[in-house]
C-alpha cells in the first residue's frame, strides 16, 4: 500500500476545504436582523410545542397557531432580503437568445413590473388588514397583525426594488452607451 505524496496536488486539493470569508455586518441590512429574530422566535415556539407534546405529554395549545403565523412573517419579511440580493426566481433562458439591447429592454420591463407588483400588493394587504376585525383562535391578538406584517414585507420589497433600480439602471444604460465588451441582461442582474 502506498501513502499519498504530499507534493501531489490532486490528492491535497481534493481534501482542501473552502475558507469562509470573514463576517461583515455591512453585508446585511435591517430586514436580515428582523427575519433572524422572527426565525428564532419560530424555532423557540416549535421547540416549546415539541417539548410540551412529547416530553410533558400535554401540548400547549397556542404554539401551533403561532408557528403558522411566524412562518408567514418569515416568508414575507424574507422576501425583502431576496429582492435586495436579487435571488427571486427568474428566467434566464430568454436572455441567452436575445440581442443585448433587447435583453436590456426586457430587464427594464421586468424591473418595472416587479416594482408595480410589490407596490400594489403592499396597498392591497394594507386594505385587507384594515378591514380584518377577527381575532386569532387561541390567543387574543387581532388577525390583522399578520396582514400588517405581510404589508410591511411588501413595503420593504418595494423600497428594495426602488433601491435596486436606482443602483442598477445607471450602470445598465452607461454600459449600453460604451459597450466595448459583451454584457447580457442576465449578467447585469446577477452582478447587481
Amino acid at each position: 500500500m502506498t501513502t499519498p505524496d504530499p507534493a501531489d496536488s490532486t490528492s491535497s486539493d481534493a481534501m482542501a476545504l473552502d475558507v469562509e470569508p470573514p463576517f461583515s455586518f455591512s453585508e446585511y441590512a435591517i430586514e436580515d436582523y428582523i427575519v433572524l429574530v422572527v426565525f428564532w422566535l419560530l424555532a423557540a415556539d416549535v421547540f416549546a410545542q415539541f417539548f410540551s407534546r412529547f416530553v410533558l405529554d400535554d401540548s400547549i395549545g397556542w404554539t401551533e397557531e403561532m408557528a403558522r403565523y411566524l412562518l408567514i412573517a418569515v416568508g414575507f419579511l424574507g422576501g425583502a432580503m431576496a429582492v435586495r440580493r436579487n435571488s427571486h426566481i427568474m428566467m434566464e433562458f430568454l436572455y441567452r437568445y436575445m440581442s443585448e439591447p433587447m435583453g436590456r429592454l426586457l430587464a427594464v420591463f421586468v424591473d418595472v413590473v416587479r416594482l408595480i407588483f410589490f407596490g400594489m400588493l403592499a396597498w392591497l394587504t394594507y386594505e385587507l388588514a384594515a378591514r380584518t376585525n377577527s381575532y386569532m383562535t387561541s390567543v387574543d391578538i387581532p388577525k390583522s397583525v399578520i396582514y400588517y406584517v405581510a404589508c410591511a414585507g411588501f413595503v420593504l420589497m418595494t423600497f428594495r426594488m426602488v433601491h435596486r433600480i436606482l443602483q442598477l439602471w445607471p450602470q445598465r444604460f452607461k454600459a449600453s452607451v460604451s459597450a466595448p465588451g459583451k454584457r447580457t441582461a442576465a449578467n447585469e442582474e446577477a452582478a447587481g
